[in-house]
């Protein structure tokens, strides 16, 4: 019942928090069950209608807010996630990310590259219950003051990592991060139109994958790596099986059906799991384990930050396809970042592992977002050996900046164009030839040793 029964001009009129301090308490008293049973229809009208009584019987509503304004705000105050709720929502993708500095300082980073100072919380306590609301209600976590830290995901959808008291200045309730993944579902033409990259780029990274070609999408974080790899997937035919690994909860949805639900490509899809027990875990180099026994075509390891880098280069050196992401500054920087990882499973002497890892991801591209907030393939590399067995690195593409300007408008825009600067190698070109594939030949300019 929505039937308002007094007249807004006879109200008593406060500050919000102070009203929802007073009804908050009210319902606490008499109607608990009603926030922490199971959201239904039913409780949520009965939570309105107690409200709405409230109101009535005392004659109250929150300053610049009409009397249904009043109640709904209220309600979402007491069940949900407060100044979050709007940007948490599921049907929104216009989102990346949730910065809480303080209590008083939440910014949202949008997915066209702006960043906006958002309603704050009413004060520090305010903060904390709010996310403590919400990291209990979506997935269990619990931050206190033996726990300060917690990382983990609130749905497959959100990353959230947050610090509390303990490690935080109680004064400004807590920081956090909350990652919303959007994994877009682009097309060929998408990135092209983007000015991703050029069409001879992403055909190039097509034909090698689907032959065969394990390699790495490197960049930093929200530079668009899973997006891209993620449509590399798409492109591999029906028939060939892929096997994907995630931490902790699943974001690839590679599954094709027909109209009648029948599937039509050959896909599993796992992810991670954390326990208490050790004995319990299963982690990424686990699951590549796993992987190795049930007849992949190509294993996707969602990113590659720890143990399972030196299995997933055992796979690509074993004969696997293998496509994966990692944080790096360049195409080059990437073997020394997998160098890296790779020490916390091996004591492998230095040149001989790094040897291991240009012949496992022979290919490398490198994603950056630009400063005018588009996403582009700076440089793909291919690291092959040459006839005295010495690998050398060379830059297959890259793309180069013509202008860095202010537009009319105010807005950064940067001119440039992709540039085509070796062929594949011979090595490659042969294994393509045999599969059947016959690519263009160009003239390049001489690889550089390393």
């Amino acid at each position: 019942m929505d039937n308002i029964l007094f007249n807004e001009k006879d109200l008593r009129q406060k500050p919000f928090f102070e009203v929802l301090q007073e009804v908050q308490s009210y319902i606490s008293e008499n109607f608990s069950n009603l926030i922490v049973e199971e959201e239904t229809d039913n409780t949520r009208e009965q939570l309105k209608n107690n409200i709405r009584k409230y109101l009535n019987d005392k004659k109250l509503k929150a300053e610049e807010l009409s009397i249904q304004e009043t109640i709904d705000k209220l309600y979402s105050e007491m069940t949900e996630f407060s100044v979050l709720n709007e940007y948490l929502d599921p049907k929104r993708t216009d989102i990346e990310e949730i910065n809480i500095n303080a209590w008083n300082d939440v910014k949202v980073n949008f997915s066209d590259g702006t960043t906006k100072s958002v309603e704050s919380f009413s004060g520090p306590r305010h903060c904390e219950n709010i996310i403590r609301r919400l990291l209990n209600r979506e997935s269990k976590m619990i931050l206190d003051k033996s726990r300060p830290i917690v990382r983990g995901h609130l749905s497959k959808k959100i990353r959230i990592t947050v610090m509390g008291d303990g490690v935080i200045d109680s004064s400004i309730g807590l920081a956090s991060s909350i990652r919303i993944v959007n994994p877009k579902k682009l097309c060929k033409q998408d990135f092209i139109e983007k000015c991703t990259a050029s069409k001879e780029m992403i055909d190039l990274l097509e034909v090698l994958f689907q032959n065969g070609v394990s390699m790495c999408i490197t960049g930093e974080t929200g530079s668009g790596k899973t997006t891209f790899m993620s449509y590399l997937l798409t492109t591999i035919p029906y028939e060939k099986r892929i096997f994907t690994i995630e931490e902790d909860v699943r974001e690839f949805d590679l599954v094709v059906t027909d109209e009648k639900g029948k599937v039509l490509n050959n896909v599993v899809h796992t992810c991670t799991r954390k326990s208490d027990d050790p004995a319990k875990v299963i982690d990424q180099e686990k699951l590549l384990e796993t992987a190795m026994t049930m007849n992949p075509d190509v294993i996707c390891v969602a990113e590659m930050k720890g143990r399972e880098s030196y299995a997933a280069q055992e796979a690509a050196n074993t004969g696997h396809t293998v496509i994966t992401t990692t944080h790096a500054k360049s195409c080059r920087a990437t073997y020394p970042r997998m160098q890296n990882l790779c020490r916390t499973s091996t004591n492998m002497d230095s040149f001989t592992l790094m040897e291991m890892l240009k012949d496992a991801f022979p290919v490398v591209a490198y994603i950056a977002k630009y400063k005018d907030n588009v996403r582009r393939i700076k440089e793909i590399t291919e690291c092959y050996r040459d006839e005295n067995g010495n690998s050398k690195i060379v830059t297959l593409f890259k793309y180069k900046v013509k202008e860095n300007r202010i537009n009319k408008d105010g807005k950064r825009e940067i001119i440039g164009e992709f540039i085509k600067v070796n062929d594949i190698s011979d090595d490659l070109k042969i294994m393509l030839l045999e599969n059947g594939v016959q690519l263009n030949d160009t003239e390049g300019q001489e690889a550089e040793n390393i």
